[in-house]
């Protein structure tokens, strides 16, 4: 990119952080088949963020999840596709959803694929999607049309567990900036599984497996150079918000983005397949990929205290998160066009007060359409007047 396209991509962020710019999308309508708990549901929202409070276990999060399943990915569970369909269901789950969006409304469908429409009965788990009533290739798509973000309290320990949560983390803050991302993630990994399985086998066609790490390279730098643009980009609006959120200072932790600091890309493509046949010997050995953009980590400080955010209090690793989350929705505003909806499980319950004031103030001040869960709704209080609450008990929900 030029040096002039990044100085107008940088006064467009610090114009839209200064001015709150924030512009319409949000679901208007959410529409359940057997997914988790429901068997059938059909909420009517409008243009307004949504509070969801009851017990434990009363499908709070399950209407969350089902959300979340309206972008790329596994949803914010991860659970495994036929895990979602409710118990003694006869057929497989769906969402649909009606979104308002800059270019008017569209029609996102999501669920997962009929075990007589499988390719054989031993094929995995399949997940469709269809945009406008008609289907689409993947739901990758989904990520062109609606933006969604979340947190839960499973994130909680972001900072203190291995680097593939990180990563997927760093994935999904990518994905909203280069919506071709989850693509370019899901084609290196699919490659590197060929790769691997072909290896295993023994007395590889030499042909072919050069020209899978040849795939790999391409893919590989791609996930890398997204991953470099967004945390520079995401890093200078955390620097600029002016947020109660302590700034988190992000660096990527990986072989080829480091390269890509300092080299052209395509010899670090060249570098990457070098790498990729001289280890051919050593992952056959041990049916894994040593090297590659799928080790890559995301590496998180508190700036005023210059602490890595593993060794921060429990409190501090939960203000960082919000603070990188709010940072990269103001940022997609400004990339996408719209803020993206915010998905927060159970996030009021582990704010003080004042910390829970200044979150609902940035909210409101970002203009997304935020989904809140908790047990208690007084801790929604602030929110009166400005959201849409309903409650969950005895498995039913009623609008408050």
């Amino acid at each position: 990119m030029s040096d002039l396209a990044h100085t107008n991509i940088d006064n467009n962020i610090s114009s839209a952080l200064s001015l709150g710019k924030a512009l319409v999308l949000y679901v208007d309508r959410l529409k359940l088949n057997n997914f988790r708990s429901y068997d059938n549901m059909d909420l009517n929202i409008g243009a307004n963020s949504v509070v969801l409070t009851g017990t434990n276990g009363s499908g709070k999060t399950n209407l969350l999840e089902a959300l979340s399943f309206l972008s790329p990915g596994r949803g914010l569970r991860r659970a495994k596709l036929s895990e979602v369909t409710r118990i003694g269901a006869v057929s497989p789950w769906a969402v649909a959803g009606r979104v308002m969006t800059p270019d008017g409304m569209r029609q996102l469908g999501s669920g997962l694929l009929q075990r007589e429409d499988r390719i054989s009965e031993n094929s995995a788990d399949r997940r469709i999607g269809r945009v406008d009533g008609e289907n689409v290739s993947s739901p990758a798509s989904f990520g062109e049309i609606l933006q969604i973000a979340w947190l839960t309290p499973q994130m909680d320990r972001l900072f203190i567990e291995g680097a593939s949560g990180r990563r997927r983390f760093l994935d999904r803050l990518v994905a909203a900036y280069h919506p071709t991302h989850a693509r370019e993630v899901n084609a290196y990994e699919k490659v590197m599984r060929d790769r691997a399985r072909l290896l295993s086998e023994g007395n590889a066609d030499p042909v072919w497996l050069t020209s899978l790490e040849q795939r790999m390279a391409e893919h590989g730098v791609a996930v890398a150079a997204a991953r470099i643009d967004a945390i520079q980009k995401l890093s200078q609006a955390i620097m600029e918000s002016q947020s109660a959120f302590p700034c988190a200072i992000l660096t990527i932790g990986g072989d080829l983005e480091a390269e890509l600091l300092s080299r052209p890309a395509v010899e670090v493509e060249t570098g990457f397949l070098e790498k990729l046949k001289r280890t051919r010997s050593h992952d056959a050995r041990s049916g894994r990929t040593s090297v590659g953009p799928h080790k890559t980590d995301l590496l998180v400080r508190h700036a005023a205290k210059d602490m890595p955010a593993e060794l921060c209090s429990t409190g501090e690793q939960k203000a960082l998160l919000i603070g990188i989350i709010l940072a990269s929705a103001r940022l997609s505003a400004v990339q996408f066009g719209a803020p993206p909806l915010l998905l927060l499980d159970e996030v009021a319950a582990h704010l003080d007060e004042e910390r829970r004031g200044f979150l609902f103030e940035e909210l409101r001040d970002l203009g997304s359409q935020v989904w809140l869960t908790g047990t208690d709704q007084s801790l929604f209080k602030q929110m009166k007047n400005k959201a849409k609450f309903f409650h969950f008990e005895g498995g039913l929900i009623a609008e408050d």
